[in-house]
């Protein structure tokens, strides 16, 4: 990065996040593609994309200084998908368990849904929309990571300790995640006290994810990693649901709670046993 830069880096960070979140905004709010056929408010990403490449050609950062690294791709993403599901086998299972115990009957369907806070949205099984949604979360992870673990990471370490980069990174991460209840409050499906704490809840966890890629980055070197775990929390949640005879995915916000506290916990207990905290982030 150019000398000059990096003493501007917060400025920098703040700018490039205003753009992108100006276009999920503008997405969220008129264009809708999330509550259309396909399910996915995917437009805003593949302009983030496109955004973040012209933000590392303009501060002279390589691909490679983001984390898109091309060695150790296959193990990274193979570790990503393993953590991943396993948490989550763990989380299901509590899930069907509790479940179980209310006195419904439950079982697992396979179909295609769209995430939202109030509910999942959809009920498709052609190939089509699996194949819609796995393209879908891809762009979603090459995204959200290369903008928010790999750029911001990047810039805030010129500056900051990785401690702060993190916070820096999370933080904003979390606020990301405030369009959908934002949208429920003006389409007046929400109250301002139930917008405000779906809000607060949405900034928390999706912080606390955002800080566990963070530590992933660190323990990888490369985005790989968080990339595989991010990719995997999202499509399991699209893709498979377990269903009663009173609905579907009622404790869906217990599951994704349980799932990443405990890989929060693995991934923190892993950082720290392995004092990945000296290593630098990107080689």
């Amino acid at each position: 990065m150019k000398k000059e830069h990096a003493q501007t880096v917060l400025g920098i960070i703040l700018f490039i996040y205003f753009i992108c979140f100006a276009f999920r905004g503008i997405e969220y709010m008129f264009i809708r593609t999330d509550q259309s056929i396909l399910g996915e408010a995917f437009i805003h990403k593949l302009i983030g994309i496109g955004i973040l490449f012209v933000a590392i050609k303009y501060l002279s950062i390589g691909i490679n200084e983001i984390g898109f690294l091309s060695q150790r791709v296959l193990k990274s993403i193979l570790y990503g998908l393993l953590l991943g599901s396993s948490v989550y086998a763990l989380a299901y299972g509590f899930e069907f368990f509790m479940t179980s115990m209310s006195g419904n009957t439950p079982s697992l369907k396979l179909y295609v849904t769209s995430y939202s806070v109030e509910g999942n949205l959809g009920n498709q099984t052609e190939f089509l929309f699996f194949a819609i949604c796995i393209i879908g979360n891809i762009i979603n992870v090459v995204m959200e990571e290369g903008i928010f673990r790999g750029l911001f990471l990047k810039l805030a370490e010129k500056k900051y300790s990785f401690h702060i980069a993190v916070i820096i990174s999370s933080v904003l991460f979390g606020f990301w995640h405030i369009a959908s209840p934002l949208r429920s409050f003006l389409d007046a499906e929400r109250s301002i006290g139930g917008t405000l704490t779906m809000m607060l809840l949405l900034i928390v966890t999706t912080g606390i994810t955002g800080a566990k890629f963070c530590l992933l980055t660190k323990i990888s070197g490369s985005l790989w990693l968080p990339m595989a775990d991010h990719f995997f929390n999202n499509t399991i949640i699209n893709i498979l649901h377990i269903s009663t005879i009173t609905g579907a995915d009622e404790l869906q916000f217990m599951r994704i709670t349980i799932a990443q506290t405990v890989s929060f916990v693995v991934v923190l207990v892993v950082f720290c046993k392995g004092k990945f905290y000296n290593k630098k982030t990107f080689r």
